[in-house]
């Protein structure tokens, strides 16, 4: 089950989310890919966020979501929840190419007079 960030976001607003990498002995390594995912519950893609690259991806990335990725759909109602996929491939002593993924929900917080 992927981590609940405690952090809300708000609709329509600018939302950080921190991905930080480490390697089957846990220490801190920059992935050699790096690409993410963000989609509803249902696994719906929201705002053509899927499989962005992370150009040059460093053991710590900070993904910044704003505007239309943080829209609520109009068959949501109340505050909705994200899930936020990171998809990454890294090199260490047991190989290469070695998957590296995780994910994290996170809650947008219906702001009713936005649109």
């Amino acid at each position: 089950m992927p981590v609940l960030l405690e952090t809300h976001a708000k609709e329509k607003g600018t939302y950080g989310i921190v991905a930080t990498f480490k390697d089957d002995a846990g220490n801190a390594v920059a992935p050699d890919t790096a690409t993410w995912t963000l989609t509803d519950e249902d696994g719906t893609v929201i705002n053509s966020r899927e499989d962005v690259e992370i150009s040059s991806p460093e053991s710590s990335e900070t993904v910044v979501l704003s505007g239309d990725d943080l829209q609520i759909q109009s068959k949501e109602s109340g505050d909705v929840v994200r899930v936020f996929t990171i998809e990454a491939t890294y090199t260490s002593s047991l190989g290469s190419g070695l998957p590296l993924n995780g994910s994290c929900r996170f809650v947008i917080d219906n702001l009713a007079a936005v649109s």
